[in-house]
C-alpha cells in the first residue's frame, strides 16, 4: 500500500531540489562535483515525476495546475501614496474548497512554507510582513499535527515610501511561493507573480484611506 506521508514528502522535497541545483559558485566548478550534482539533480527530478503521477492517481478531482489551489488579489491601503508616509499592502488569499496550504512557519523540514516576496523598486522600503496565525490541524498521513491556512485568508506588509521616491504610477511585483495538500497528497510546490499598483504622490498630499474592510480606517 502507498505511503501518503512519502508522497507528501517527495512533492515537497521537488522545490528544494531545484535550488539546490543551481547553488554551485567558481571555486566549486570541479568535473566531479559537476557530475555528481548533476546525477542528483536528475534522480531527484524523477523521483518528482513520479510523485506527480502518485498524485494523479490518487486523486483526479484535484486542480489542473497546482497554482489554481490558490486565487489571491492585491491591494494598498492609500490612495494615492504620499511621499514620506507608511503604508500597507495586502494579499488576499482564497484556498480551494477540501485544501489547505502548509503555513509560513512550518513544523517539519521537509514542508514548503508559504512566504510573500517583493521586489521593491528604488525609494521603498519594507518594514514588516505579518502571516496569519495558522490552524494546527490532523491528517491521516501524519503522525503529527501540521500548521496550515484553509479557506480565505491575509498576508499584510507593512512598507515605507521615502521622501525621495518616484512621483506617478508604481508597480511593486511580488511573489507568493506556497504548497497546497488535501488530506490524501500534495500538489507540487507553487509560485504565482502578483502585482501591487498605485500612485505615488507628492510629500503632504492628502491620501484616503482605501479598501478599510481589509485594513480599517488608516
Amino acid at each position: 500500500m502507498r505511503s501518503e506521508l512519502q508522497v507528501h514528502r517527495l512533492s515537497s522535497a521537488c522545490a528544494r531540489t531545484a535550488d539546490a541545483g543551481s547553488g554551485f559558485t567558481s571555486h566549486q566548478s570541479r568535473v566531479t562535483s559537476h557530475r555528481v550534482a548533476g546525477l542528483a539533480v536528475a534522480a531527484a527530478l524523477a523521483l518528482c515525476s513520479v510523485a506527480a503521477a502518485l498524485a494523479a492517481t490518487q486523486d483526479s478531482s484535484r486542480p489542473l495546475k497546482a497554482a489554481d489551489a490558490v486565487r489571491t488579489e492585491v491591494y494598498v491601503s492609500l490612495a494615492p501614496v504620499p511621499q514620506g508616509r507608511t503604508f500597507e499592502i495586502a494579499a488576499v488569499a482564497q484556498v480551494a474548497p477540501g485544501y489547505h496550504v502548509q503555513a509560513n512557519k512550518v513544523l517539519e523540514d521537509y514542508l514548503i512554507p508559504l512566504t510573500v516576496t517583493p521586489e521593491l523598486p528604488a525609494g521603498f522600503r519594507l518594514l514588516d510582513t505579518t502571516y496569519p496565525k495558522a490552524q494546527l490541524k490532523k491528517f491521516p498521513f501524519a503522525v503529527k499535527p501540521m500548521a496550515v491556512y484553509e479557506g480565505r485568508f491575509i498576508v499584510r506588509m507593512k512598507l515605507a515610501a521615502d521622501a525621495g521616491a518616484p512621483a506617478g504610477p508604481v508597480k511593486i511585483p511580488m511573489t507568493l511561493r506556497f504548497q497546497a495538500c488535501n488530506s490524501e497528497l500534495c500538489l507540487p510546490p507553487a509560485r504565482l507573480p502578483l502585482t501591487a499598483e498605485f500612485e505615488v504622490a507628492a510629500a503632504g498630499t492628502r491620501a484616503k484611506s482605501a479598501h478599510p474592510e481589509i485594513f480599517g480606517k488608516q
